[in-house]
């Protein structure tokens, strides 16, 4: 997975969302070390700092857990994980009615073309 960063919002909440997405699609897998600051900003071409600031997010969001002598790993716990799914989920949906009323669709409508699509 390939990191893709733009001017339109803060670098770290973009890091934070991409390693978020990482996490909950098995990327990174439950209870996994995860790569050390320094190489997660090197491949991402950050400043380790921002690197940091995206992580400590992570911690926040009960998604990591860091421990001094093992470094930072993936979360075990399934209940967080899965509600941080659904909460991710539920915003892509609402972001797709959101459009589709844009372009002049009931939510009834965008829920029948999402049925006929191939998605």
């Amino acid at each position: 997975m390939e990191w893709k960063l733009d001017d339109s919002r803060p670098i770290w909440i973009q890091l934070q969302e991409q390693l978020t997405r990482k996490i909950l699609s098995g990327w990174y897998h439950e209870g996994e070390k995860l790569p050390s600051v320094r190489e997660l900003a090197s491949e991402a071409g950050v400043n380790p700092n921002t690197m940091q600031r995206a992580l400590v997010g992570l911690d926040m969001e009960g998604l990591t857990v860091t421990n001094r002598t093992m470094g930072r790993t993936v979360t075990e716990d399934h209940a967080v994980l899965e509600g941080m799914r659904g909460t991710l989920a539920e915003g892509i949906i609402r972001q797709f009615y959101e459009s589709a009323a844009e372009l002049g669709y009931t939510k009834a409508q965008a829920l029948e073309l999402l049925k006929r699509s191939d998605g």
